[in-house]
């Protein structure tokens, strides 16, 4: 990104000069944007061990816009800019972002090898959706601001428990 001080007007914010392109996959229906301390800092992490890449940026905005294969996700240094209240680490209170991979492993001896401590360690679960199963390994861990984010491996579906033995 750039060392130059970010632009405060959010028209002048939202035309800076960049680089990049939109998404390689298309922009998706729903796409979060955190709110970061520091952008470089929450780039090295998401671009470093999480295998996000710089689709787009504004530097002088001091915003990115992030993928990794079809997952999506928006980084913008805090300006007072929609800011709702005051900023607390951790932030994010009270939600996770689920971001599917095809394989986790890779993703933890990457997070391992950087130093970045799990919030959650790996685990098997099982979710019911109507009457199936679906089934996921899953661990959790928070970004540079304490987001919380949970990676996930599909594991498939199952019938319920209840519909596969017979009631007593």
């Amino acid at each position: 990104m750039s060392e130059h001080p970010p632009i405060s007007s959010p028209s002048a914010r939202a035309t800076s000069p960049g680089t990049g392109a939109p998404p390689k996959t298309g922009f998706a229906t729903l796409v979060p944007e955190l709110a970061v301390t520091d952008i470089e800092v929450s780039l090295a992490f998401w671009c470093g061990p999480l295998g996000f890449r710089v689709a787009y940026d504004r530097p002088l905005a001091r915003f990115a816009y992030l993928e990794r294969g079809p997952a999506q996700i928006m980084l913008c240094e805090m300006n007072g800019r929609w800011e709702t209240g005051e900023a607390v680490r951790p932030f994010g209170r009270g939600i996770n972002l689920q971001i599917e991979v095809d394989r986790l492993d890779a993703l933890l001896n990457a997070l391992e090898t950087a130093g970045c401590p799990l919030f959650e360690t790996p685990a098997e679960a099982w979710y019911r959706a109507g009457s199936v199963e679906l089934g996921q390994r899953e661990f959790l861990v928070q970004d540079p601001d304490g987001y919380l984010l949970r990676f996930i491996e599909g594991l498939g579906t199952r019938s319920v428990e209840s519909e596969r033995s017979d009631p007593v």
